[in-house]
């Protein structure tokens, strides 16, 4: 981690400047985000979401078109107020760090926040989301998504995932990364929350012979979806209760994971919400 310091405005012209390398690193490899515990997203959207929802950002880097910009003015004035390290830089050092040719006007490097096991919480009329080894990070952000959409309680990740943190991912969050409540857990501990989960633990299954829309789905819901290619792991499969299943009458082998998340997700709030 290179030093900076706090609540303070740098400019930076050079590419090679350690701060810039450093950001290029969060971009570019995983195990450099695993280790310092920060991550990257790109534009001001995701800028603006990360700070009305009180994550902590460390830098904030603003392109030549954020100068002039009153909203992207104001994410740098408070993000400078809570501590971070306000970057000016050229288009051209904001392509170098994020490796675009035409990169967005503001870019964020924010702190990782994410559950363990014992901070789960599981509140009456709630939904969470399980995902078992996901891999696809454009499949991971439309579910985070997906769950704010829906008002869900959170999603966790079983097992080896794809990096939520990744610039994809964060991506195609569309900013609900920054509401939705993340946990990482492995399978171990993933089978002694479901064992003693209070609600409804249903998991989509090639052998389910429950349709979808039929369960009750008993408060709080703990729904749990399987790999792209190879489904529910089936050492997971006796910590859920109920096996669904998601009817097709096409000559599809089988629907997107994002999209079959959504269509169970929409079905089980509608019974509780009323959506």
């Amino acid at each position: 981690m290179t030093e900076r310091r706090q609540g303070a405005v740098k400019q930076i012209t050079s590419h090679s400047n350690p701060i810039v390398k450093e950001i290029k690193g969060l971009v570019s490899q995983r195990k450099h985000r695993s280790q310092s515990g920060l991550f990257v997203a790109e534009g001001l959207k995701l800028a603006t979401d990360a700070l009305d929802a009180g994550w902590t950002v460390r830098y904030l880097a603003l392109g030549p078109e954020a100068r002039d910009n009153p909203v992207a003015q104001k994410a740098a004035a408070t993000a400078k107020a809570r501590g971070a390290l306000i970057l000016e830089v050229s288009t051209a050092v904001l392509g170098a760090m994020t490796r675009k040719d035409n990169p967005q006007m503001v870019v964020g490097v924010y702190e990782q926040q994410l559950l363990s096991a014992d901070q789960i919480t599981v509140p009456g009329s709630t939904v969470w989301v399980a995902l078992d080894r996901v891999r696809d990070p454009g499949n991971l952000g439309t579910i985070i998504r997906t769950v704010d959409a829906v008002g869900g309680a959170g999603v966790i990740l079983v097992g080896e995932c794809t990096d939520p943190f990744a610039v994809e991912t964060v991506r195609a969050t569309m900013g609900s990364l920054f509401h939705v409540p993340l946990a990482k857990l492995s399978k171990d501990a993933f089978k002694g929350l479901a064992e003693k989960w209070p609600g409804t633990v249903a998991a989509t299954h090639l052998k389910g012979s429950v349709d979808y829309r039929t369960p009750d789905y008993r408060d709080p819901v703990l729904l749990v979806m399987g790999n792209e290619q190879k489904g529910l792991e089936e050492d997971l499969v006796p910590a859920c209760q109920t096996l669904i299943r998601i009817p097709q009458v096409g000559e599809a082998d089988s629907l997107n994971l994002a999209v079959a998340t959504g269509v169970a997700l929409y079905e089980i709030r509608r019974k509780h919400l009323e959506l």
